[in-house]
């Protein structure tokens, strides 16, 4: 039998796991220290990165929390419109609640328990920062059910709008 882990040094391997960005189910976003203007995703735009163009979240599934909030931080300084469009999920929800950012009417929006990738191990820390850029009702089932769960538990965009009236439904 194995001598018991202290408390720190489990703490400090989650942490290790955390840092080096295992922290998520999906392909993850690569991190880009240096990643220059965020693609519009609309392909013969006339003025590609100009502020007027929606920047469109299609289908997105999630990723790397902390690069993820490195991209969402991205996209808010850049002031554009964003839509957010078709299954959007895991590390995905925290642009839901961007300033500019609207949820298209027939959009799947899907939340889980973070966890390091190829295991069931839910990291410390990690359910607080997605928590951080979540809102109303949303915020409550994310503290109360959700980031307990490593079932994804999918809601409709009128749902969520229901959970969280201050997010706005796209224009068709």
């Amino acid at each position: 039998m194995l001598p018991p882990m202290p408390v720190a040094r489990i703490l400090a391997l989650l942490s290790a796991a955390l840092l080096s960005g295992c922290v998520a189910v999906g392909n993850p976003i690569p991190y880009n220290p240096n990643p220059g203007p965020i693609p519009p995703h609309i392909p013969h735009s006339p003025v590609p990165n100009g502020p007027e163009v929606p920047i469109v979240i299609d289908n997105d599934k999630g990723g790397n929390v902390l690069a993820a909030i490195n991209r969402r931080n991205r996209i808010e300084a850049s002031g554009r419109p964003v839509e957010i469009r078709g299954y959007c999920r895991s590390a995905c929800t925290m642009f839901i609640t961007l300033p500019n950012a609207c949820l298209a009417p027939d959009a799947t929006v899907g939340f889980h328990a973070p966890r390091i990738p190829d295991t069931k191990v839910i990291p410390p820390i990690v359910d607080q920062l997605m928590a951080a850029h979540y809102r109303n009702g949303i915020l409550r089932k994310w503290n109360d059910e959700w980031r307990h769960s490593l079932k994804m538990t999918k809601i409709s965009a009128r749902e969520y709008v229901a959970l969280d009236p201050q997010t706005r439904l796209c224009p068709r």
